[in-house]
């Protein structure tokens, strides 16, 4: 048997509540904590981070999570290029934080262009190709009128807009951008329940979804219901109660994205049946009064009595 060359395979970093993160500004490589022979942190972890801005904008105290808050902290020291974070949550008290993972600043203020030089490089093609462009990470209305503008530029007033919710700023202010996007021909929004459940918190993450989707409704905005559906049959064949229950929520939404992965077709037939079925009973927020399937069941049953002997 030969064996070539195996390919080289990420490392995640191990992280415990009251380990000391350092993030550090640009492409750096992840580097685990470098301990002294008595077991003492002699070199804290550190991993980079892309967003220049970030390194500007954050200050001391202000909360920050990782891989969508599996992994959260506090910021304890600011340095022009990198910041200290104190861990104090960690799923299952331990956890591995991989490469390619989203962070989120919900106390940050970023002062960021919506549409970086990179972002209108790409819009120039999304204009050529595609039907709709999502807006990701919009906060302001004045965010809105940039891409209005720059569609405009393009000879692309005919694309759809898709604004993803996805942080406290952008919940807050859903009324004005919505009055902003309905400027445009078309447009929706996009429930991005797992950056928005990481900003707003969990516990709150059904009922801000419940008013995102009256207020749209009242705006006559479509809505898409998006974020890790069914992703466990998706990922591993098998769904979870919860996610079937999550799914049938769909039907409140006028769309519904699934994620990719290999059994993605049984998930689409699933889906499809699940919302099939519910829609009978409910029009968006509206309970349909469809007749119970098991009124016919009983009906059968007092057929059943009323025929037997005697």
């Amino acid at each position: 048997m030969v064996v070539g060359t195996l390919p080289s395979r990420p490392q995640a970093l191990l992280l415990r509540v009251g380990d000391t993160l350092e993030v550090v500004n640009g492409a750096a490589p992840r580097r685990s904590a470098v301990c002294d022979e008595d077991g003492s942190t002699a070199e804290a972890a550190f991993i980079g981070c892309s967003l220049e801005a970030a390194f500007s904008s954050v200050r001391e105290g202000e909360r920050i999570f990782f891989d969508d808050g599996r992994i959260s902290g506090t910021i304890r020291e600011v340095m022009p290029d990198r910041f200290h974070v104190e861990i104090t949550y960690a799923a299952t008290g331990a956890a591995k934080l991989h490469a390619e993972r989203g962070i989120n600043l919900p106390d940050t203020e970023l002062d960021l262009p919506i549409l970086g030089t990179a972002d209108l490089e790409a819009l120039a093609f999304v204009a050529r190709h595609a039907d709709l462009v999502a807006m990701s990470f919009v906060q302001r209305p004045q965010d809105i009128e940039e891409l209005i503008a720059a569609l405009d530029r393009l000879a692309a007033s005919h694309l759809g807009i898709a604004l993803k919710i996805e942080t406290q700023k952008a919940f807050r202010r859903l009324p004005s951008l919505l009055l902003a996007v309905m400027r445009h021909a078309t447009a929706a929004v996009m429930v991005a329940r797992g950056d928005l459940g990481v900003e707003v918190g969990f516990e709150r993450l059904a009922e801000v979804q419940e008013e995102v989707l009256w207020l749209c409704e009242a705006a006559h905005i479509p809505v898409i219901w998006a974020t890790r559906v069914l992703e466990s049959l998706a990922k591993g064949g098998m769904p979870s109660r919860a996610e079937v229950t999550d799914a049938a929520m769909g039907t409140r939404a006028e769309c519904v994205m699934l994620n990719k992965g290999p059994y993605i077709v049984q998930t689409l037939t699933v889906l499809c049946d699940v919302l099939r079925r519910m829609e009978a009973h409910d029009e968006k927020k509206t309970a349909m009064l469809r007749r119970l399937s098991i009124s016919e069941s009983a009906a059968d049953q007092r057929r059943d009595y009323r025929l037997a002997p005697i």
